[in-house]
């Protein structure tokens, strides 16, 4: 469990105490939810992040082509009714026709291939946001650890300060020290407790960065991850498949487009009724049928197909800065978490130093072998040793957590 939750100070878990520690007004409570997982928190994030509307649109546009698609018509039909009439003459004419738009050679295919293009970008789009996501929920709960850590360290370093400015006030009574070590230790206890101010106002902000993400205060119990074994950025990581999804549906789209060509091609079918000029003639009826092909307008298909490969061009090349970002992302996280793995048992090392350290002068100090500058000077090392034991073991599994997010696992 991570020290977060395994600290005195928990949050508000619905206990009066939480709140005695806190030395401001302005107070952001959490819930620690023993239920809750992270995947299940990343999906709940899911369902009220701003992108959702944008996702469902590209469902529904990609729903919209399909339908399109199925049309046995490559457009709306039209119908059309005329009449023609000279009284004196006696020249009456009836017609009626309809026009209806045929798909060209392989359009319709197109079409086809187009809807399913656009289904699939919306749904790796969706995989990539909620990796995203799940990067953003990450470091807000890492972080949110590492503040937790440091206000805990700080409260620590208070409580200690305030018992060594009570035993110098009870030496000073005695004589034994003067009455500037008492001034001293005072000075160096409020500078502690402005840094647990701060601290808890550090811990405050993390705390609304992460409510703000995730639109709740509930917190997983656990939340630590284990290395996933991938040494280096591959081909189906979700933000590259989901380029390169938007990459295959602009082509798609220029084909589709392409297909159109100068056209639609109708079918003409209608009928003429002709009374003739002699009120004596028989009334005659005709069927006609026929095709209209449209030709020459490639060039006003032109500048549609040119915008369509401007935004294909773009997104190429958004691809290339892409992966280079992705690689460079990868290398940082490799890094930090080699770096991170040394440091820890440093860390570690140091800190046991540091406390034999500070025993050993605080007994010099008690038998006045040393003056309180010694002290402190011993005293504020070993805090700061503890402190970084502290962060690193928590940083080391935050590392972990980031490298998976580098190299696209989703939890």
């Amino acid at each position: 469990m991570p020290v977060f939750f395994l600290a005195a100070f928990s949050g508000f878990v619905g206990s009066a105490c939480a709140d005695s520690t806190m030395s401001i007004a302005h107070y952001d409570p959490i819930e620690i939810d023993a239920a809750l997982t992270l995947t299940e928190l990343i999906d709940l994030t899911m369902k009220k992040y701003p992108d959702t509307a944008w996702l469902r649109s590209l469902e529904e546009e990609a729903a919209a082509i399909e339908e399109r698609s199925k049309s046995w018509t490559a457009g709306a039909s039209q119908a059309n009714i005329g009449y023609q009439t000279i009284y004196n003459l006696k020249l009456n004419y009836a017609t009626a026709n309809v026009q209806v738009p045929l798909w060209n050679l392989g359009q319709r295919d197109a079409e086809h291939t187009l809807a399913a293009q656009a289904e699939t970008s919306a749904e790796l789009q969706a995989v990539a946001i909620k990796l995203r996501v799940a990067g953003l929920i990450r470091g807000a709960l890492w972080n949110m650890d590492l503040a937790k850590i440091r206000f805990e360290q700080a409260q620590a370093e208070v409580a200690v300060f305030e018992k060594l400015w009570a035993k110098v006030n009870r030496r000073v009574e005695l004589g034994d020290l003067p009455r500037a070590d008492s001034l001293l230790a005072q000075s160096e206890l409020l500078q502690k407790r402005s840094v647990a101010t701060l601290a808890e106002a550090e811990l405050m902000h993390s705390r609304k960065r992460y409510s703000s993400i995730t639109q709740t205060i509930k917190v997983p119990a656990h939340y630590e991850e284990n290395l996933v074994n991938i040494l280096e950025i591959q081909q189906n990581h979700p933000a590259l498949t989901a380029i390169n999804a938007q990459i295959t549906r602009k082509q798609a789209e220029i084909n589709a487009i392409k297909l159109v060509g100068s056209g639609q091609s109708h079918v003409v079918a209608g009928i003429l009724s002709d009374e003739g000029n002699n009120w004596r003639s028989n009334r005659a009826e005709y069927f006609n049928v026929g095709v209209i092909i449209p030709f020459g307008g490639s060039a006003h298909l032109q500048p549609h197909i040119a915008a369509v490969n401007v935004e294909l061009n773009r997104l190429r090349a958004e691809r290339e800065q892409l992966y280079r970002d992705l690689e460079q992302a990868h290398h940082e996280a490799e890094h930090a978490l080699a770096v991170n793995q040394v440091e820890l048992g440093i860390a570690n090392e140091l800190k046991q130093v540091a406390e034999q350290h500070l025993k050993m002068t605080e007994l010099s100090f008690s038998v006045g072998e040393i003056n309180l500058m010694d002290l402190l000077r011993i005293q504020s090392r070993t805090q700061q040793a503890i402190l970084n034991a502290k962060e690193r073991s928590v940083m080391l599994q935050r590392d972990k957590a980031l490298y998976n997010q580098a190299v696209g696992v989703t939890p």
